[in-house]
């Protein structure tokens, strides 16, 4: 699939990371002009972000934020990180687990592929 824009950051392992992510994403959705799913859009990017932050980034490192809009108008969120394991919707418990709940709700696709070392979490989204 050709890619039409590519936009990355790379976020630190720290908390504030996430909302870096958060602005980073709106910014790309405003310029892109994704309004009619941007809050969809940057609620995924909080829930992967965070994922990652929590789950997946062992000390010292970060984890890299990746948008592509494609020529067919598909959008695509990736979250690279370094870590092991592989993520998976689950049944909440008490005030986590709804992370990727969220994501496979509101996106229309999404999945985990491996990558050396960790992994990339990804969701789509088609243009409305």
């Amino acid at each position: 699939m050709q890619h039409k824009e590519l936009r990355e950051v790379f976020c630190r392992r720290e908390r504030r990371s996430v909302g870096v992510a958060r602005e980073f994403a709106r910014a790309a959705l405003d310029a892109w002009g994704w309004g009619a799913r941007a809050d969809d859009i940057t609620l995924c990017v909080s829930e992967l972000a965070t994922n990652a932050l929590v789950h997946g980034v062992p000390p010292g490192r970060g984890y890299l934020l990746r948008l592509r809009l494609s020529e067919d108008g598909t959008l695509r969120v990736e979250v690279h990180d370094s870590g092991g394991g592989r993520p998976g919707v689950r049944i909440p418990d008490g005030e986590s687990g709804r992370g990727l709940l969220l994501v496979a709700a509101l996106a229309d696709t999404w999945g985990v592929g491996r990558r050396d070392p960790g992994k990339v979490v990804w969701c789509a989204f088609t243009r409305p």
